[in-house]
């Protein structure tokens, strides 16, 4: 006969985690976990800038500006305006993709009509 007693199946490993002992008045024994809430950054954001040349109609650039920034026909004639006059204006704010479309159908629409509007996205620091 085995003199020896059998030996008890082992567990695998688990992560370790300190245990937590109800704290029975006696002393600063125990170890609570806190649950940190994550701090995500908002994304990075995106200006889309028209720029100024001598050839696109400014008439075009109102056109473009309402259709594709949602803008009312006053305000995309002041944004017009200020690019005529300063050399690039700001047309709107978004996020990275939003911004790259929006480029994309701005000189999109500007090819097709025979115009060489440029349009380019910067981020906003």
């Amino acid at each position: 006969m085995a003199t020896k007693s059998p030996k008890s199946p082992s567990t695998p490993a688990q992560p370790s985690v300190p245990a937590v002992r109800p704290d029975n008045g006696a002393g600063g024994d125990s170890v609570v976990l806190e649950r940190r809430p994550q701090k995500t950054k908002p994304p990075q954001m995106y200006q889309v800038v028209l720029l100024n040349d001598d050839y696109t109609p400014m008439e075009f650039v109102v056109v473009v500006i309402q259709e594709f920034f949602n803008k009312d026909r006053e305000t995309a004639t002041q944004i017009m305006l200020k690019i005529h006059l300063d050399g690039k204006g700001v047309c709107g704010v978004f996020s990275k993709d939003v911004a790259a479309t929006k480029v994309d159908q701005v000189t999109e629409a500007a090819r097709k009509n025979g115009h060489p509007l440029q349009c380019v996205s910067e981020p906003i620091e």
